[in-house]
């Protein structure tokens, strides 16, 4: 069974940075594509970025391109989240994912593995 566990996320002034990270167990992480989205209060829960089995392609929603970036690390079976220049519509929880592909998937239904979030608050 798959563990995804993200850290990494905290109180934030605008314009600040903040790196998360999510460690995976349990299954053969660098098969698979790798995603983070975001749940805003009230919002249903939406794609930010998605990454391919090696790292070569990426995804972006628009409102986070130049802004955020995405990486993993195969070898420590972890995918990061850089963000910078943040700004308070970004205040959500944050969860990261494992896709059923080695592609990269901007949809939920192309993942089957979540963790369980962390806050991001970004104070204006």
């Amino acid at each position: 069974q798959v563990q995804l566990v993200e850290s990494g996320g905290g109180l934030v002034q605008a314009g600040g940075s903040l790196r998360l990270s999510c460690a995976a167990s349990g299954g053969t992480f660098s098969n698979y594509g790798m995603g983070w989205f975001r749940r805003a209060p009230g919002k249903e829960r939406e794609f930010v970025a998605g990454i391919s089995r090696n790292g070569f392609r990426t995804n972006y929603i628009d409102s986070v391109k130049g802004r955020f970036t995405i990486s993993r690390d195969n070898a420590k079976n972890t995918v990061y989240l850089q963000m910078t220049s943040l700004k308070p519509e970004d205040t959500a929880v944050y969860y990261c994912a494992q896709a059923l592909y080695a592609g990269v998937i901007s949809i939920l239904a192309g993942y089957n593995y979540w963790g369980q979030g962390t806050q991001v608050t970004v104070s204006s």
